[in-house]
Formats: C-alpha cells, structure tokens, sequence
C-alpha cells in the first residue's frame, strides 16, 4: 500500500450563490465539528448579501476565507477558482461541500479518515449506509439513473460520481490537468472523477446522509441536466471509440476501470 503524507493542513471550499439564510449555520456547525479545518466562501457576487455576510464571518474568524467572484458562471468555474487559490496557499487536501446543509460537516471527519489511504473521497448517497432525506421522489429517480447511467457509459465503478462532497489530496488536484476542464455544472463532478479514475488513482466512497436543503432554493434546472448528458455520453463514445483502436492495435487501458 502506498504510504501518503498526513493531512495537517485542509481547507473547507463552499461555493454560495444567494445562501445568506444557510451560510453561517453551515459555517458555525463546521467550525464546531471539525474545528482544525480552514473554511474558505466561493461567492458569486450573491444578490442577496451573501458575499458581504462572508466577510463578516471572516472578520470575526480568521480559520474563514472568502473570494469574491465576478457573476455566477457555475459550480465548476467556482470551485476551479477555489482551487487554484487552495493549492497556492499550501493546504494538503481540499474538501467541497454545499452552503445549503444538504452536505452534513459533522460527517466531514469520517471523510478525512477515509483520506489517509485515498486519493479521493467521494461522500456517497448510493452506497451501503448512505441515504437521502426529505428529497422528492423525482430528485431521487434522476440521481439513481444519472449515475447508473454513467457507471455504464463510462465503465466506472463508482456508484455516486455526481456527488458534491468530497476530499481531495492536493497533489492529485495537480495532476488531474484542471486548465482543460470546461465543464460548469454537477457534471463538473462527474469529469474529475473520470479524470481520477483515468489516472489510476484510488478513489473511495464513504456513505453518507444527504439532506434536501430548508432555506432557499435549488439550483439544479434542465441546463444543467442537459449539459451532464451531453457531456457523458461524449466522454462515452470517445471512451468506447479508443477501445476500438486498442483491440486493433493490440493495446489495453479501459478495461481496468
């Protein structure tokens, strides 16, 4: 088993986008659960004040950091933003999590655990022991079938690729060629996992519990639904195209995912 360097140092990534009602409970009970772990608020120049509450947490605590961000340009664009910031401030592993609560921060220990031998730590509702709460059947039918979905198209044996919670080592991070990913919505999670995988790095899946936001309003819409699906099943054919070309060439690599 290869031996990974400690954690010392972790910074919590949380992407805002008009979260002023969830920022500071998500915040104060992450600080409270993991309290060694820096907190950093990617804000989308939030309408609402969200960004300018940030600041507020940030003067009061210096464990919190904030980017102000242009516009909203998506989740990938944001977390992109955070981090290149991360990676340059020296933090070992970098952790994303929702604003809205449905990402549990008294869970993010277990994860950080399961990062001691791993690469990525995906937060997993669709393994044993993971579940969802107070999410509408249609939700819950679109997750499942994304992801079986993907598993198919793209041969990985992750059952939750989708996900939004994760641990990543930042030494994977700079390997995973972050300046060629274009990808803006959830299925921003879905290409780096793809890229992990790809490059033959260990990536596990913790069960978690998934908890449908009280305050606010989702920002999933058709866009986003439609932007997955056109990406994944591009990444699919070209996926099944270069295994056309390694049996004719004599040569494998797909078949190990």
């Amino acid at each position: 088993m290869t031996e990974r360097p400690p954690l010392d140092r972790v910074v919590v990534l949380i992407p805002t986008y008009n979260e002023r009602e969830n920022l500071p409970t998500i915040v104060e009970r992450l600080r409270r659960a993991v309290p060694e772990v820096d907190v950093c608020v990617l804000d989308d120049n939030s309408p609402d004040g969200t960004g300018a509450l940030a600041d507020e947490l940030a003067e009061a605590d210096d464990q919190v950091h904030v980017l102000h961000r242009a516009g909203k340009e998506g989740l990938g664009a944001a977390y992109l933003h955070g981090f290149a910031w991360a990676l340059e401030q020296g933090y070992d592993a970098l952790v994303e999590m929702d604003a809205d609560g449905s990402h549990r921060p008294e869970d993010l220990r277990r994860l950080l655990r399961a990062a001691e031998e791993a690469d990525v730590v995906i937060g997993s509702r669709w393994v044993k022991g993971g579940e969802v709460v107070n999410w509408p059947t249609h939700r819950k039918v679109l997750s499942v079938g994304g992801n079986i979905y993907t598993r198919l198209v793209l041969g990985m044996h992750v059952n939750d690729a989708t996900a939004g919670y994760r641990v990543y080592r930042s030494a994977v991070l700079r390997q995973l060629d972050l300046a060629t990913v274009e990808s803006a919505g959830y299925c921003f999670q879905v290409d780096l996992t793809r890229r992990a995988v790809l490059a033959g790095l260990v990536v596990v899946e913790v069960p978690i519990t998934f908890v449908e936001r009280e305050h606010g309003e989702s920002k999933m819409d058709q866009s986003i639904v439609r932007e997955s699906l056109s990406r994944i099943t591009g990444w699919g054919i070209k996926r099944r195209t270069e295994q056309v070309k390694e049996r004719l060439t004599g040569r494998t690599r797909w078949h190990t995912l």
